[in-house]
């Protein structure tokens, strides 16, 4: 892979290359080609961009302002006036129901000079007032409420135009709440395409539906957030290694797990959205904590899922839907993976839980999902190591000037026939390549709002 350089603006910096005159609308920076940063065929990516703040920039503009992002769980709102904050990239975004039940999203931020509108990070309300000025808005995001509001010369102002600005799209699947500024995005379902038989084994194993407990967690770690969004759709390959002394741990003996199972065989699934999951396929792969595995009746899930999905999607495996929500199955973990810069991630987990499950049950599962994938589980700080390490070193100069091997697992991708997709070994970087081929696809296509800006 050849990587191609501009001009230095100050001697001794690094500059990416573009392909032709910066001629994006004021605003949104320079527009630039990431073609040569990028070789999904040949399984190569150059680490800047990890690290260059100009590709951040451009990622917010074309990757999150363009994509479906996952906002919160359906069960956090319960009646009308129940909200709760969130983001999209890194725009501050409100999430409620309405008094028709609509669930609604609209950017935090009031339309007068700017301020969020609603400071806290979830509750039951009646309006959102800004504490600046005192404008106010309903559920519904209109303006309501102009302290000294004849000011405003009467021939011009019209508080209809001002209301909240609210996303293009939103939708729910399994519980789940979506939503993107894009009013061309393709539809949610056909984003997730066979991703979602995926997410049904997880999501899906309870005819009453999922809830969430425990309150969102949420830390801070120094780390690209695309390390983790890439790593939870692909990379398997790091469990032995990275989670050894968890693994001896977990394991009834203490000295790791037997060999069939730490080689376990597996799948995973990529698609040309970047969405990519790996699960392994043994027949002894079953929930972790004692009293989930007991809470279920394996043939009733074999009825309502089918015999492939249990033997592999069903339980210990990983997952990203393009590009910064995850989970993991076994756990009853859901994470965003928020943007904070390109040196740094807000990281959000919440604890997904069937319904039907009694107390002691929700108990177990909450608390394994602590000790494993908190922010002090025993799982979660060797990921956080790992990325943090990563980043750590990406900024010298040589380092920043070798492209990353992407390659394990190349030519492998087939329709196995049994599960649906494109599969692969579950040793494999094939979900890795397809994620950077989509975020580069993005980051070199003008977005909607480019499209409106030129006209």
């Amino acid at each position: 892979m050849t990587i191609t350089q501009l001009p230095s603006t100050h001697e001794g910096e690094r500059q990416l290359f573009p392909t032709g005159d910066l001629c994006r609308p004021a605003g949104y920076g320079p527009d630039i080609d990431v073609s040569g940063l990028v070789d999904s065929r040949n399984g190569l990516v150059d680490r800047s961009i990890f690290t260059d703040r100009r590709l951040y920039d451009q990622e917010q503009a074309r990757v999150f302002a363009t994509s479906w992002l996952f906002l919160g769980h359906v069960d956090q709102l319960q009646k009308a006036g129940d909200f709760f904050t969130t983001y999209m990239g890194e725009d501050p975004v409100i999430v409620t129901k309405d008094k028709s039940g609509r669930i609604r999203a609209f950017l935090n931020s009031c339309r007068h000079r700017g301020a969020r509108v609603l400071r806290a990070d979830y509750g039951t309300t009646r309006a959102f007032t800004c504490t600046y000025h005192g404008w106010s808005y309903d559920l519904e995001g209109k303006l309501i409420s102009v302290p000294n509001e004849d000011g405003y010369p009467a021939e011009s102002w019209d508080r209809s135009e001002w209301g909240l600005q609210e996303v293009a799209q939103l939708d729910t699947v399994l519980g789940l709440i979506f939503a993107t500024w894009n009013p061309k995005a393709i539809p949610l379902d056909e984003q997730l395409g066979d991703m979602k038989y995926y997410m049904e084994a997880f999501l899906d194993r309870d005819s009453e539906g999922t809830t969430v407990v425990g309150g969102i967690t949420k830390w801070v770690l120094k780390g690209n957030w695309k390390l983790a969004a890439e790593q939870f759709g692909t990379d398997w390959y790091h469990v032995n290694m990275s989670h050894a002394s968890a693994l001896m741990v977990l394991s009834p003996t203490g000295k790791g797990p037997k060999a069939e199972i730490a080689n376990t065989p597996g799948r995973q699934f990529s698609d040309e959205h970047g969405n990519g999951t790996g699960f392994p396929t043994h027949p002894k792969s079953r929930f972790d904590a004692l009293p989930v595995h007991q809470h279920y009746d394996y043939q009733a899930l074999t009825e309502r899922l089918g015999e492939a999905r249990v033997h592999g999607p069903l339980t210990t495996g990983h997952a990203t839907v393009f590009p910064n929500f995850s989970y993991l199955p076994v756990n009853g973990s859901i994470r965003v993976w928020h943007p904070k810069g390109p040196d740094e991630m807000e990281v959000w987990t919440w604890t997904v839980l069937d319904k039907s499950m009694s107390e002691e049950v929700r108990t177990a599962q909450r608390l394994y999902n602590l000790r494993t994938f908190g922010p002090s589980g025993i799982f979660e700080q060797d990921d956080g190591e790992n990325w943090s390490e990563i980043q750590a070193i990406s900024h010298g100069w040589r380092t920043n000037t070798i492209p990353l091997n992407y390659q394990m697992g190349m030519g492998s991708e087939t329709d196995d026939g049994v599960y649906p997709g494109s599969t692969s070994a579950l040793y494999s970087d094939a979900a890795g390549r397809r994620f950077y081929g989509r975020w580069a696809e993005l980051m070199n296509t003008p977005a909607w709002h480019e499209e409106e800006q030129s006209r």
